[in-house]
């Protein structure tokens, strides 16, 4: 057994036995292959990044420790929760509250596990190649294929922690490697790609965190990311060549032909080759023989064997000499020759008279049986663990408005997100081996020579043996034999991607509590493979060239015919030359347009196939749906669970495949739906028709038969936006399903075409700010609280309310309560007659007769709230010179002593019999040109008491006024409502035993109202309920609404007031009774102011229950508005002279200061 380098030198050899016919392995034959062996790296591969979660729980979760330990997040852990033990010594810090919302614990919990795992684990990918390393070495970095490396050498030359590239975590951040990370040996080296380290960390900080909406509940994470370079080995072999060859250890050289040449004639030698291994090779030839001639004058030798005369006669040795150092053989043989004739000498041309030699020759093939295959080395690899993670945030994303662990309202919409491996994969590829087995038949025929002695030759002298005579004659021979052909390929046993199909997501805030996402810009894994486990289809034997065998001249010795030989050897060795090895191929596995499993056909042994690559995570767009809209039928409810599943397809293609997988989707976070409503109502406070003596600042005042507005906005302060990102100080009526008011008293809407009854819940328009709303006149005054409420659109049926917003989640009415009073009127003030014999023609329709005109003095044109009344000039107080209407009487006003009659009217709770309207009057002189005007004290005689100050305590004349005086014309229907009144509600049962409602009206119209009411003095007057009428509504009344108390709802008040006929103006604050003492007084002292007028000025308040300390109601000094002004009454009216008269409110009629009714009786009586 040799090698031999290229150049054909022997570089070592093994020497076999003679005679061994059969090697064993058993003979233990053997020698070292010494290739050079050399490092090879794969530099700075680098893994995707790991993260370890530790989550805590709320204190109150008593299956989760109560938050006094921390649980591991799953994974390749030894420590699984921070319980004490040597991993976990104890000690951590604590925390009683959450840092960023101030939430308490209820208790001390951990801040972090404090826990130390020794056994983590870190897969890294071989993402490089290999390269030689070998400084200096003309070798030195280059790249050798992954079948040129040593797989039972790989390890991890150099690892180092990554602490500088970021790694993205499942809540959207990014981190670094943990600094207590410690990296450790290499565990496992399942392939020439990957290579699984092991490494430590030390989980004692809380730098990435995150608090979660439940009391306690924390999540604290770990980064860990490493580099590390794969060596192995590879080995150069320098020999180029390796040859085996058994042979018995014997050869040699034998020339054959005629012995004698004719002369001038030819003949062909023929020099058989035997070799070492037994084969014989006929030669006449060859390259590597030479022939020669020991005497070339007498016969040549070409170098073919053909040997030529040259002299007539002579002899010469012939020589074959074959020399061929390859096969390490140098035989020679000589053949002694003589030029002659005979019978023994023939030329070349076959002249003589020898047998014809046949010619050998042999033929045969071989057929082939594949035998079956064995497995033997596999090539396992999988990656079935999506590592899947997702996120329920409020859209938009990265600019998300809502937490949703705080809060996000219904009709917002959600996005879904979810993150995982782009596929997942099993592969188990087998390498079958075996052997094809050639059965080989041949049949040779030898051509055999031999001689035998020939006839005696007799002559004259004697006979003599003649010349031996050549024999001849072919045998055959069948030859069979084996030849095997091992070969390999690869196998497919188990195949398995799988594509992502799609992914769901379930919680209580999704659309029909789940949403599926179906991928989006996301590329499948595509797969395309073959299998077939018929080895028919891998293996394909080449068919063994014809085998063509010329055996060579047997040749014996007189009366010795040659055996034939064994050329089994021979021609296997022609047999195994002309049978190539087999053709194979492998199934067959494209990934992603990669070649892992080559089909294509090689020589004996398939290509070694790699491993599909593992998958990395997809991007974020792939598994994500925006524009979830919460339904607004879902009640408010807090830290809802989150649920998810990620569904992997399994694709065609796969070989003993399994079935379409489910995997949990991981860390999902809760969602909290709140809807906010907010309620900060307002009620319009009508201050310009406010009467009130002492108005009430903490109330809006809501004026009878007025309207009044609401106004209920869907702005305002909810929680804080600092807190609660989305919720603050903003508009919400996005989340209103209904705004409602409730008043405590009856309302009609704006228009009063609608009836709304005290305590009816009334619907608002969420959009409409303002609403109108008209008080009916038969509402009591007081003190009232109108409620408001909000409701938000997912409200359940049994909701309850928070005052201004429902910043508890548990609420789902925001509601609000307004302090209003309502308030009533007092106004219509007018002169209806004067007993003034001038002013009959303007009162009466004919003189001496009752009928009025319908002519009245009002206060001016105005009516109750400033619009037009109707009137005209110069039908307007006060009444003065001027007011006269008729021709002739423009500077007539009231002589003294005559009365003038007059009503006015209240709205409200005024028909009480204690109820009333107080008039004080005071008096002032203007002069007859209206240039001046003071205040005066008025005086009077009586009897024989002289000059009696007005308003002093000698003044105690009383005023009494008749209600249904003769020329008052109270209208008969206002005296029956008032009889009816006061039978219905102010008479005992015992006083209505005493006559019936129809004879108790008959009574008070014919002489109850004919009765004299005391009314007070010359300077108060009190208006009580004896000469007061009811002219409230009494038709159109709603149901329900008590129509006697519409009808009492407003009020007209009768009364009248004079001065005395005989009464001395002087200016206010004058001494009298000292003036008096010093010059004596008449009614002619220039004291006494005469040349101008007594205007006479009302202050009128309106008196509930008797209290004359506190009047209700103003009509000219209510601090917020004066009723009199309201009515338009004009202070400074013109005069006949052209002047302006000064005028205040009140002013309600001129006197004559210099004119008395007693003139108007003087021509009657005796002077």
């Amino acid at each position: 057994m040799e090698w031999i380098d290229k150049d054909g030198k022997v570089l070592r050899s093994i020497s076999i036995p003679t005679g061994k016919t059969e090697i064993k392995a058993s003979d233990n034959l053997k020698d070292t292959l010494n290739g050079t062996r050399y490092t090879v790296r794969s530099k700075n591969n680098s893994n995707y990044g790991g993260i370890y979660y530790w989550d805590r729980w709320t204190a109150g979760d008593s299956g989760n420790f109560n938050g006094k330990y921390w649980r591991a997040g799953g994974g390749q852990v030894s420590v699984y929760t921070s319980e004490p033990g040597p991993n976990c010594p104890g000690g951590v810090p604590t925390e009683n509250k959450n840092p960023n919302t101030g939430q308490s614990f209820n208790g001390n919990l951990p801040r972090y596990p404090g826990c130390t795992d020794p056994n983590l684990a870190a897969n890294i990918p071989r993402t490089e190649a290999f390269y030689i390393v070998a400084n200096g070495d003309s070798l030195h970095d280059l790249w050798i294929r992954d079948g040129g490396i040593s797989k039972t050498d790989v390890k991890a030359s150099r690892t180092i922690i990554d602490s500088t590239s970021p790694i993205n975590d499942v809540h959207g951040t990014q981190g670094y490697t943990d600094p207590s990370t410690v990296a450790g040996q290499v565990i496992d080296v399942p392939s020439l790609n990957l290579i699984t380290i092991s490494f430590k960390q030390t989980f004692n900080n809380d730098t990435y965190s995150k608090y979660w909406a439940n009391p306690g509940a924390k999540q604290v994470w770990y980064f860990s990311k490493f580099r590390a370079d794969f060596d192995s080995y590879t080995y150069v072999y320098k020999d180029k060549k390796l040859k085996v060859t058994y042979a018995d250890g014997t050869s040699g050289l034998e020339i054959s032909g005629n012995i004698c040449v004719a002369p001038n004639g030819t003949t062909q030698l023929t020099a058989t080759l035997t070799k070492v291994d037994g084969s014989v090779w006929p030669l006449q030839s060859h390259a590597k023989l030479t022939w020669s001639s020991s005497n070339t004058s007498t016969m040549t030798v070409n170098s073919s064997g053909l040997v030529t005369a040259v002299a007539p006669t002579g002899t010469a040795t012939i020589t074959g000499h074959f020399v061929d150092a390859t096969q390490a053989l140098d035989e020679k043989d000589t053949f002694e020759m003589t030029v002659g004739s005979g019978a023994l000498c023939t030329d070349s041309g076959g002249g003589g008279n020898q047998p014809e030699i046949p010619e050998g020759n042999g033929s045969g093939q071989c057929s082939w049986t594949i035998g079956s295959p064995s497995q033997g080395t596999v090539m396992k690899q999988s990656h079935m663990d999506p590592g899947a993670n997702g996120v329920i945030r409020a859209d938009d994303r990265d600019s998300e408005k809502f937490d949703v662990l705080k809060g996000i309202p219904t009709s917002e919409s959600l996005y879904t997100n979810a993150l995982a491996d782009e596929y997942l994969f099993k592969q188990d590829w087998g390498k079958m081996s075996g052997k094809t087995t050639y059965d080989c038949t041949v049949e040779v025929t030898y051509a055999r020579q031999w001689t035998v002695p020939g006839p005696q030759v007799c002559t004259e002298t004697g006979c003599t043996p003649g010349p031996p005579v050549t024999k001849t004659d072919t045998q055959s021979k069948t030859y069979t034999f084996q030849l095997f052909r091992d070969y390999s390929y690869w196998q497919i046993n188990n195949l398995e991607v799988y594509k992502i199909n799609q992914a769901e997501m379930s919680n209580y805030a999704l659309p029909g509590g789940k949403v599926t996402m179906t991928p989006s810009g996301y590329t499948p894994p595509s797969l395309d493979s073959s299998n077939d486990a018929d080895v028919n289809s891998h293996v394909r034997p080449a068919n063994t060239s014809s085998i063509t065998f010329t055996p060579p001249l047997l040749t014996g010795g007189l009366n010795s015919p040659p055996s034939l030989p064994d050329h089994t050897s021979t021609l296997k060795g022609m047999a195994e030359s002309n049978t190539p090895q087999s053709k194979v191929s492998n199934d067959m596995v494209n990934f992603n347009g990669s070649t892992i499993m080559s089909s294509s056909e090689t020589t004996k042994d398939g290509p070694i196939p790699s491993n599909i690559p593992n998958p990395t995570t997809i991007n974020r767009d792939v598994l994500y749906k925006p524009n979830n809209m919460i339904n607004n039928t879902l009640i408010n409810k807090a830290n809802t669970t989150s649920s998810g599943e990620i569904y992997y397809e399994l694709l065609p293609g796969n070989v003993n495949g399994g079935i379409n997988k489910v995997f949990p989707i991981n860390g999902i976070n809760t969602v909290t739906v709140h809807t906010p409503v907010v309620n900060y109502a307002w009620v319009s406070d009508d201050q310009p028709h406010n009467q009130k003596t002492i108005p009430n600042a903490n109330r809006a005042a809501l004026i009878l038969e007025r309207p009044f507005i609401v106004r209920i906005p869907t702005s305002g302060q909810h929680l804080d936006a600092g807190s609660y990102p989305g919720y603050g100080n903003r508009d919400y009526a996005k989340y209103f399903r209904i705004k409602q008011v409730r008043f405590p008293f009856d309302v009609y809407n704006e228009g009063r075409s609608q009836f709304i009854p005290a305590k009816t819940w009334v619907d608002i328009p969420v959009n409409q700010l303002d609403t109108p709303f008209y008080l009916p006149v038969w509402v009591d005054e007081g003190d009232y609280e109108i409620e408001f409420r909000n409701i938000a659109e997912n409200a359940p049926t049994n909701f309850t309310e928070q005052q201004d917003a429902n910043t508890n989640l548990a609420h789902h009415v925001a509601a609000d309560t307004v302090p209003v009073e309502v308030i009533g009127r007092l106004y219509d003030f007018r002169v209806t007659d004067i007993s003034d014999y001038n002013w009959e023609n303007v009162f009466r329709k004919q003189m001496g007769r009752p009928e009025p005109t319908g002519v009245g003095y009002w206060t001016g044109l105005n009516s109750i709230d400033g619009d037009p009344r109707g009137n005209l000039a110069p039908f307007i107080l006060p009444i003065r010179p001027g007011s006269h209407p008729v021709q002739g009487f423009k500077n007539v006003s009231v002589k003294t002593g005559y009365h003038i009659k007059f009503d006015l009217k209240t709205k409200g709770n005024m028909f009480g019999k204690q109820d009333g309207v107080r008039i004080t009057p005071s008096f002032h002189f203007v002069s007859r040109d209206g240039s001046s005007r003071q205040e005066v004290d008025l005086y009077y005689h009586r009897g024989q008491e002289r000059l009696i100050r007005i308003g002093s305590a000698q003044d105690l004349e009383k005023r009494f006024v008749v209600l249904n005086a003769r020329l008052r014309n109270v209208p008969i229907t206002e005296l029956g409502d008032a009889a009816r009144y006061r039978y219905t509600y102010e008479l005992t049962p015992e006083e209505q035993s005493q006559s019936t409602l129809a004879e108790y009206m008959v009574g008070f119209v014919d002489q109850t109202s004919h009765q004299k009411t005391w009314v007070g003095r010359y300077d108060w007057l009190i208006l009580s309920s004896p000469i007061r009428t009811l002219i409230g509504p009494k038709t159109d009344i709603p149901p329900g609404v008590n129509v006697d108390r519409a009808n009492a709802a407003i009020q007209r008040w009768y009364g009248e007031y004079s001065l005395p006929a005989d009464v001395y103006a002087v200016q206010k604050g004058t001494d009298l009774e000292s003036l008096a003492r010093q010059h004596p007084l008449d009614e002619q002292s220039a004291i006494f102011l005469k040349d101008g007028h007594i205007v006479v000025n009302f202050n009128i308040e309106s008196l509930q229950g008797g209290n004359t300390v506190a009047p209700h109601l103003q009509y000219i000094y209510a601090p917020l508005m004066n009723q009199w002004q309201m009515e338009g009454f004009n202070r400074s009216p013109e005069n006949s002279q052209g002047r302006n008269w000064s005028l205040k409110d009140g002013d309600v009629v001129f006197y004559h200061a210099d004119q008395s009714s007693r003139n108007d009786f003087q021509s009657k009586v005796p002077h």
